[in-house]
């Protein structure tokens, strides 16, 4: 029998009822790991499971990612149903609310920055023990064209994203003497739901045009899929990304290559 990808290997998928956290935990699962899904709803999270249709590879647990207490009893449920913890994807993200800088509030800056900054790192902070002890792992945490651009309107998500990247960057330099590997994915358009508020927000009443716009901003011409990105992830999960950490990959279609 050929060996699957990540055989033997336990995930925590935070963000997990979402487009990209749910395609990437059918792509890991498929590939021989264990799995806890991480979400706020259990009822999402209920659906998610029951779409994924898998066996006891397949766990769920109920938390904010911004919770530390929660975050760290979700990696605590890992440990005890799978006996530790491989991957980590920080998924969990908040596309906020878009406004000029005068106009935007601080409580919107705050949950932006508390989902998308606080969030990712305390996914990371616990799973770094629980990696040390298995010897090695990957930590893959999703940023966006936002961490490398910026948009007018669009400050607090875009700089929630340019945070990331800079923990990505510092998290790799630590933990990279005990063989931990840790990256940022920067996802352009993909054709989800977050990506359709944002057209909502800009565009109340032709969101149409803003997808035709952005779409003529791609290289490709095109919105890019949640499967497109969990291709990635995998790769960054699996030993083939063995020598890949510190960087930000970008799966644009082409849209920052101007």
């Amino acid at each position: 029998m050929t060996q699957k990808r990540l055989d033997g290997k336990v995930a925590i998928v935070t963000g997990a009822t979402g487009g990209i956290g749910e395609a990437t935990a059918k792509r890991f699962l498929a590939e021989g790991a264990s799995v806890m899904l991480v979400g706020r709803s259990a009822e999402k999270l209920k659906e998610t499971r029951e779409r994924l249709a898998i066996d006891n590879s397949l766990a769920i647990f109920v938390a904010d990612a911004a919770d530390e207490k929660a975050m760290a009893a979700a990696v605590d449920a890992t440990v005890e149903a799978f006996d530790g913890v491989d991957i980590l994807l920080a998924n969990a993200g908040t596309e906020g609310k878009i406004a000029l800088i005068e106009n935007q509030t601080v409580e919107n800056f705050e949950e932006v920055l508390r989902t998308n900054v606080i969030g990712v790192w305390l996914s990371m902070k616990y799973c770094v023990e629980p990696m040390k002890k298995r010897g090695s792992g990957s930590i893959i945490a999703l940023s966006s064209i936002a961490g490398v651009i910026g948009v007018p309107g669009g400050a607090p998500y875009f700089a929630s994203k340019h945070a990331v990247c800079g923990l990505v960057k510092t998290a790799a330099l630590e933990l990279g003497p005990f063989n931990i590997r840790v990256n940022a994915i920067g996802p352009g358009p993909i054709d989800n739901r977050m990506i359709r508020s944002i057209e909502t927000q800009l565009s109340p009443d032709d969101p149409g045009a803003m997808r035709t716009g952005f779409s003529e901003s791609i290289a490709l011409k095109r919105y890019g899929t949640n499967e497109e990105v969990a291709n990635l992830a995998l790769f960054l999960a699996s030993d083939e990304a063995s020598y890949c950490t510190g960087s930000i990959h970008m799966i644009d279609g082409g849209f920052t290559a101007a």
